[in-house]
């Protein structure tokens, strides 16, 4: 049977092991949330906005704690776990703070003396969550979901079981009704057997676009509402004008970030041809300076991948784009689960590094002659998650946004989420939208009510 296991991917320690829920177990848990889901819509939204704010505070509280458990589970550096949870309390401050407004009716002028839209929980939603942001990808989705009324199964990455058992207990804590909030210790076929109960009203998928579109298939069959936020190969294009010290500053963070573990990454630098080894060479040296080690050591940057399967994945794509004339400018060592941060030049559409989504610290390189070979660059992709634009002339930068196929455009900016602004791709990286208040009205029936005296 497999396991959902926590494995150190520095150390290679397995600290815990937990067997697959079976299906009865697992509809005793869809019952439960039923159960759940009745008892918290019929809660007052203030009693769920107090609960949100408790999470917060336990999460401030303990955030050490918690960040030591991210890292040991899939090996994110300390620093950075820490700032993931703390973004998690930032988003519950911001949806406690601004649920009342989103969830508000909103008066519609039409020929009846009354009419308005009202928002309705749907029920009981599915998370289908990844293990690159253990807490930030679960938070972002079940906050707003459990604001608006409805409970919440969360199936967890198999190699991230404490960090979910983790947030299980939070949300069991801070005083909603019970099983609001469970976590499904599922396989990938059983989750498809629930998603096609009558109790799962949507579901929720952070992950690779394989795995959306088997989700899709079955919940669209099921006529379930979705979210899907998938896979990522965002651009990063860099002006004549750009700053280069700055710019490859920004794209070395915008790169490696989470060892590049990262839907939103800027992947593929696209570089006027006027600054192009310029910036190779202030990249290069960006790069050189991310320390590789363990995650929990003070003065690493760079931690391992979380599993050897995307280290050979990372190796692969790599050889072939090397064998198919890119430039090697650094890196391109493994050791283990650790690959060195990784400059590929003169890199092509039809490299593996271009066409794919890279998921680890590389950066492939290529130059462009005008604005509009940038945006073909650009759009040459299956993916439509974000971009970023470097350069100092905002305005001009900004009037090529239309042209861009992406679910965001951050001028002189890398792309981040942000719970004040909607997060979601187009094409291959999925649909639906997280956080902002678009997120909190993901699923919830927009009842339309129509009065005349």
């Amino acid at each position: 049977m497999v396991e959902y296991r926590s494995l150190n991917p520095y150390s290679q320690i397995v600290s815990a092991n937990f067997p697959l829920m079976e299906m009865p177990l697992l509809m005793k848990h869809l019952a439960q949330a039923e159960k759940g889901q009745a008892l918290l819509s019929e809660t007052i939204l203030e009693a769920r906005v107090a609960a949100i704010e408790k999470l917060a505070h336990l999460l401030r509280a303990q955030k050490d704690e918690f960040a030591e458990t991210i890292s040991s589970e899939m090996g994110k550096i300390f620093p950075e776990a820490k700032a993931e949870i703390e973004k998690c309390a930032w988003l519950c401050d911001f949806y406690a703070e601004h649920i009342d407004e989103f969830l508000s009716d909103t008066i519609i002028e039409s020929d009846a003396d009354l009419s308005f839209a009202t928002y309705a929980p749907l029920g009981v939603i599915l998370g289908i969550m990844p293990w690159n942001f253990p807490f930030w990808q679960v938070f972002r989705f079940a906050v707003p979901t459990i604001l608006a009324g409805n409970s919440v199964l969360l199936k967890p990455a198999p190699n991230c079981p404490q960090s979910a058992l983790t947030i299980e207990k939070l949300f069991a804590s801070i005083g909603l009704p019970a099983a609001s909030y469970q976590n499904i210790f599922a396989s990938n076929e059983d989750v498809g057997s629930l998603i096609e109960q009558e109790a799962i009203a949507g579901i929720s998928l952070t992950g690779s676009t394989r795995a959306g579109s088997a989700v899709a298939e079955r919940a669209g069959k099921a006529l379930k509402r979705q979210v899907l936020e998938l896979g990522g190969s965002n651009a990063f294009i860099i002006m004549a004008d750009a700053d280069l010290q700055k710019a490859a500053q920004l794209a070395a963070q915008a790169r490696l970030l989470n060892a590049g573990q990262s839907c939103i990454a800027a992947k593929r630098f696209i570089v006027h041809m006027d600054v192009y080894e310029d910036f190779l060479h202030a990249l290069k040296a960006e790069f050189e300076h991310y320390k590789i080690g363990d995650p929990m050591a003070e003065g690493t940057k760079i931690g391992p991948l979380a599993r050897p399967d995307l280290c050979d994945n990372l190796e692969r794509q790599f050889t072939a784009s090397m064998e198919m004339g890119a430039r090697l400018i650094t890196g391109g060592v493994r050791d283990g689960n650790f690959f060195t941060p990784t400059i590929l030049a003169d890199v092509n559409p039809e490299m593996p590094v271009f066409k794919e989504e890279v998921f680890g610290p590389l950066a492939a390189v290529m130059s462009f002659k005008s604005t509009e070979e940038a945006i073909k660059l650009s759009n040459d992709s299956n993916y439509g998650l974000g971009c970023s634009l470097i350069g100092r002339d905002s305005e001009a930068l900004l009037k090529l946004v239309p042209q861009l196929k992406e679910g965001a455009v951050f001028i002189n900016e890398l792309v981040k989420s942000d719970p004040r602004l909607p997060f979601g791709g187009i094409k291959n990286s999925g649909y639906g939208r997280e956080l902002a208040k678009e997120g909190a009205l993901s699923f919830v029936n927009v009842k339309t009510v129509y009065l005349k005296k």
